[in-house]
């Protein structure tokens, strides 16, 4: 994490294909600067933007506007069921260590049902063992895809598991779950009356970034946790958490000692694509396409780049990665990693992202994660560096 925080500041010449910043979209940006004109114009909506603290829940009018959003989805949600945070990051801080550690004499866990899983989660735990997961179903398709698959079979849920937790689509690999999966996840959590955590940051309704036609199904038991980050607004660090109402009193009160007030810029702008019914545009006409696109480019370069090589992607159903699986590797991801950060590109070591598996498991260290944000000149100088040094440890 440190190699991405000083990547670009410290060598701005890198090859970037870390990270999980997300593409500066002329076309967002200038929607952007649009809405943000209309608030500066506005004497009220300014105050509101830089002059008061808001709600400690998130400001009243965004989450109602939010409530009725996702009642045009069917969903059957209040204001009350909504809370909005400093960043998606900060709403899992909570409910990690909200739900899982020393209760009673008895470590409760967070269980994945499918690892790789997202790299941030692993260090937001307060104590030790608070995570555990399972290696997924391997579905090999064609000659250089494949696919994760929740593996039913192994997914125990004993006593101490506090709550079950996946992306969707994921984050590394860009795996999408689908409803039958979601279905049973909600069944199983419900019978052991623990929650099932979805983490939306990169899919439907918003962002949006989804390959396939499957929309977001309303599950009862479900706690949903959305971001505006890869919408395009990282910096607003702006994340909503939907859930049944116990729990969302309970969150904020934990996150009201953390931060006191929810930031306002991302919640000003939300207010604003929300006035104007223009949240599902932005994600289906402009965001979407513009990750398709960049999607589709990297894959046929890495086609014609690793053609006589043996190597699996991922089916990238969504968000704006590729997991590169390389079955042949003489060396270790991690150790691959240090080599291609020594020779200018920088991308995500896969190791890491299986965090929660504590067993030997030989395919976690055969994965990287790219990300396709960068120019396209950037991720073709990248690809061929990439494809030129695995060559020589194959």
């Amino acid at each position: 994490m440190q190699d991405l925080g000083d990547a670009l500041n410290e060598n701005p010449d890198i090859l970037f294909l870390g990270g999980g910043n997300p593409a500066d979209i002329p076309e967002f940006k200038a929607k952007m600067h649009s809405y943000l004109s209309n608030v500066l114009q506005s004497p009220e909506k300014l105050h509101k933007l830089l002059g008061v603290y808001q709600s400690p829940q998130g400001d009243l009018a965004v989450r109602r506007q939010l409530a009725v959003y996702f009642k045009q989805l069917g969903w059957p949600v209040s204001e009350d069921n909504l809370a909005l945070a400093n960043g998606s990051q900060s709403i899992f801080f909570a409910l990690i260590n909200m739900l899982a550690g020393q209760c009673d004499e008895q470590k409760r866990q967070l269980l994945f049902p499918m690892a790789p899983e997202y790299l941030g989660y692993a260090d937001q735990a307060l104590g030790d063992e608070y995570f555990t997961a399972v290696t997924p179903k391997i579905e090999l398709i064609g000659e250089h895809e494949f696919k994760y698959h929740i593996d039913f079979d192994k997914l125990v849920i004993s006593n101490n598991i506090a709550a079950l937790c996946i992306s969707s689509p994921a984050n590394p690999s860009g795996n999408l779950v689908s409803h039958q999966e979601l279905a049973r996840l909600d069944a199983l959590a419900e019978a052991h009356q623990i929650p099932l955590i979805i983490d939306c940051a990169y899919g439907s309704p918003f962002p949006g970034i989804v390959y396939e036609p499957q929309k977001l199904p309303w599950l009862k038991n479900a706690v949903y946790v959305f971001s505006l980050s890869k919408l395009g607004l990282p910096a607003c660090r702006t994340g909503i958490i939907l859930g049944n109402t116990k729990l969302i009193k309970d969150f904020v009160q934990a996150t009201t000692v953390m931060n006191l007030a929810t930031a306002s810029t991302g919640m000003v702008l939300l207010n604003e694509l929300l006035e104007h019914q223009a949240l599902d545009i932005v994600c289906q006409q402009i965001v979407q396409p513009y990750y398709r696109k960049k999607r589709d480019f990297i894959i046929a370069l890495i086609k014609a780049e690793f053609s006589h090589l043996d190597y699996r992607i991922h089916l990238a159903q969504g968000a704006f990665f590729i997991w590169l699986w390389l079955p042949k590797l003489k060396i270790t991801s991690s150790e691959l990693y240090q080599i291609l950060k020594q020779q200018g590109v920088l991308v995500m070591d896969g190791a890491p992202f299986f965090f929660a598996i504590k067993d030997d498991y030989a395919h976690k260290q055969q994965c990287l994660r790219l990300s396709y944000c960068q120019e396209e000149s950037v991720i073709q100088s990248a690809i061929r560096i990439i494809k030129n040094t695995v060559e020589k440890y194959y």
